[in-house]
């Protein structure tokens, strides 16, 4: 039998209430049909997220300024085996609860439309071209390719949804036509035709009035119509209950189940769906029409391998968690996810310089991990990798907290880093915010606006550090590490050199270490434009993409989309449209992603390739 036809037998043997119970992400067991209880939520943003050790790599969208989809792919591929190590270990309980299933809620395609928007580092970007490659190789690394799926990946959140996350709840987006098709909804097509994710989240906001999990328009005439989306679809959490508590378009939980029911929503992460039986019972929504959401679900379990005793992931083991080579894999793609923005000459450093590592975020084990993480066992703080890098004396001075200081007198910190730069060769400034101050509602407990940011603006008390670090005299290499544009206006002005490193995963500090002292030359691109100052973007409710990411600013970007130096010299030469020459004349090996742009009217990323340049090395790219 297939898998659609034993499901079918299964799930006609279930009562109307059993058929309501499995629609909850917390599915609770039919032992009387031989069915385990699932519980359906886990997460694996950059690796298997809260649910104990695991390899932790860069944030999705540092990840994404690699420019390398292959990589990611592998990286994909990495967390696929580690998750399903850890739902081999915890099905021994005789069930899985929260975190220990094989239903992932990753990738976030969404587009990073404004910098202020605090979950747009979970995402790869402002191009939908780039997010749709990035998304559909992470994507197939998840799921995998045979007769049953490693694990099922959730494209999220559809649709038209990046912030403010203080409104997300109410929010009606109404973006035009062409906005919705050529910004919103294209990573989410590239994504289904490409790589098939097994399902899609629906967004907290409305769309044009519709709830976005409740949707016949996002959901029935686009997703499953002009999309041919053939998998299953869960809110939100709490996204059901949003409809009547928030929206105010139905007035009971009943009528919101019904509503998401009948559009298309198979699963519910919330408690909206403990009324669902009521709903039936009231005539609100048919049990055909429940029950056909249930072999959605039934047969993605059945696709995972969870009633049979022939699924070849059963025999992986957790020697995979955090083995040498997910921990290779993941110091590549650190390095590659660090983007150099300028180089006086002074990169790399000599290895036996005395340097001063000054900063908040020097020693900070929080901006390795951003948010939707999981926790390493080992781990590179950047302080660690500089010293480990470093043949001659390593200083360290804090010199300020973060947004303030607490504890001690700011004028001793001060006073601290000062000496510290007098002393060296070279400042390494380590520098930024981090998921505190920029995530999702409720968990960037120290942001200003519920998860996002008022302005790109460093804070002033690292701006006040900066300055008086730069009058020593001594030679700064400023490093940024942030999950969204900064504006480094005065860094561009006034530094020798500037790193921009994201949040970089656990081994975040060796590839630092390995960059600064030219053991690995940087490869990142900018995934997102890096403006000057928040007075140069449009209103952030605004959701018109006019004025907003490389395609359509207005003004002069500090460093645009795309933007990322390495060490040495490579040219790039186009023969013609589709074909560049590209030759690396320096002295080390380098990787380079190779960007080809066309305008339409309008410039847009059209293709992108990495290669591994040796010295002296001609490529010729065909695009």
């Amino acid at each position: 039998m297939t898998f659609r036809e034993r499901v079918r037998e299964l799930v006609s043997r279930m009562t109307l209430e059993e058929k309501c119970s499995q629609m909850q992400y917390r599915s609770p067991a039919i032992e009387r049909l031989g069915i385990p209880a699932y519980t359906w939520w886990n997460e694996a943003l950059h690796g298997v997220a809260r649910a104990g050790c695991a390899t932790v790599f860069p944030q999705a969208i540092g990840m994404a300024a690699s420019f390398d989809d292959t990589l990611l792919g592998e990286v994909a591929e990495a967390i696929a085996d580690e998750a399903r190590a850890k739902y081999n270990e915890y099905k021994t309980f005789g069930d899985t609860d929260w975190y220990q299933g094989l239903t992932y809620w990753s990738p976030n395609i969404n587009i990073f439309r404004d910098p202020r928007w605090g979950r747009g580092q979970e995402t790869y970007g402002e191009d939908p071209y780039l997010t749709g490659r990035m998304g559909a190789a992470f994507v197939k690394g998840l799921q995998g390719d045979g007769k049953y799926r490693k694990l099922d990946a959730t494209v999220k959140h559809y649709a038209v949804h990046s912030g403010p996350e203080r409104l997300r709840h109410e929010f009606d987006a109404d973006p035009s036509d062409k906005d919705l098709y050529e910004t919103y909804l294209e990573a989410f097509r590239y994504c289904i035709e490409h790589a098939h994710p097994a399902a899609v989240m629906g967004a907290y906001n409305r769309f044009r009035g519709e709830a976005c999990c409740a949707s016949r328009v996002l959901l029935q005439d686009i997703l499953r119509g002009e999309f041919g989306f053939d998998g299953y679809v869960v809110s939100d959490c709490g996204a059901i209950w949003d409809i009547h508590e928030h929206h105010h378009i139905t007035k009971t939980p009943a009528e919101s189940a019904a509503l998401a029911v009948n559009c298309g929503c198979d699963l519910n992460c919330g408690s909206a769906y403990e009324w669902l039986k009521e709903a039936v019972d009231q005539g609100l929504v048919s049990e055909q029409t429940v029950t056909q959401c249930v072999e959605r679900l039934f047969e993605a379990r059945f696709r995972l391998g969870m009633f049979d005793d022939d699924c070849p992931y059963d025999a992986i083991g957790t020697e995979v968690i955090e083995c040498a080579k997910h921990t290779a894999l993941n110091l590549r793609m650190a390095e590659e996810s660090m983007v150099l923005l300028k180089n006086d000459g002074i990169l790399p450093l000599r290895e036996d310089m005395r340097v001063a590592v000054i900063g908040p975020n020097a020693d900070s084990r929080d901006v390795l991990l951003a948010n939707y993480n999981g926790t390493p066992s080992v781990y590179y703080t950047l302080l660690r990798g500089i010293q480990e890098s470093c043949k001659g004396e390593v200083l360290y001075a804090e010199g300020c907290g973060l947004v303030r200081t607490d504890g001690q007198s700011a004028e001793a910190l001060l006073r601290e880093a000062v000496l510290r730069a007098r002393r060296a060769d070279v400042v390494v400034m380590v520098c930024g915010i981090n998921a505190r101050f920029e995530g999702e509602e409720g968990d960037a407990c120290d942001s200003f606006a519920g998860g996002d940011r008022v302005d790109i603006e460093l804070p002033p008390v690292q701006k006040a550090l900066y300055e008086a670090v730069l009058e020593t005299g001594t030679p700064i290499v400023f490093v940024n590490v942030s999950g969204s544009c900064i504006s480094l206006c005065r860094q561009q002005e006034t530094a020798n050199a500037i790193l921009q490193c994201f949040y970089p995963g656990a081994m975040g500090g060796k590839a630092l270490g390995n960059i600064l002292f030219g053991k690995t030359a940087p490869s990142g691109r900018l995934p997102v434009t890096f403006y000057r100052s928040a007075d140069d973007l449009p209103d952030f409710e605004d959701y018109s993409m006019e004025n907003r990411t490389y395609k359509f600013f207005k003004g002069e970007p500090l460093y645009p989309f795309g933007y990322g130096l390495t060490y040495g010299e490579v040219t790039e030469t186009w023969e013609d449209e589709n074909t560049a020459v590209v030759t690396n004349r320096g002295t080390m090996p380098v990787r380079y992603a190779v960007l080809q742009f066309e305008t339409v009217p309008h410039k847009k990323l059209r293709g992108f390739r990495k290669l591994l340049l040796q010295s002296g090395e001609t490529v010729r790219v065909e695009f």
